[in-house]
C-alpha cells in the first residue's frame, strides 16, 4: 500500500466523524432551542472533540480493515 492508499482508507473511515459533526450544525440550528455565547461554545467545542474521536477511531479501523485485506490478498498469491 502506498501513502495516498492508506491516506484514503483513513479519511472514509473518519469521514463519518465530518457528518456526525455536520449534522450537530444542523442539529443546533434547527431543532435546539440553546441560545448564548457560552452555550453555543460549549456545545460546538464538546461535540467538535467527540467529533474528532470518532474520526481518529472509525479511521483506524477504516484502516486496518484495509490493510489486513490487502495483506490477506497478497499471502494468498503464490509466486514461486
Amino acid at each position: 500500500m502506498n501513502w495516498f492508499e492508506r491516506m484514503r482508507s483513513f479519511l472514509c473511515g473518519g469521514s463519518t466523524g465530518v457528518f456526525i459533526y455536520a449534522y450537530c450544525l444542523y442539529y443546533y440550528y434547527a431543532r435546539s432551542d440553546m441560545s448564548g455565547f457560552m452555550q453555543t461554545s460549549f456545545f460546538f467545542g464538546y461535540m467538535a472533540c467527540v467529533c474528532y474521536g470518532f474520526f481518529l477511531m472509525l479511521g483506524t479501523v477504516g484502516f486496518r480493515a484495509s490493510l489486513l485485506f490487502v495483506r490477506h490478498i497478497y499471502k494468498s498469491i503464490k509466486c514461486e
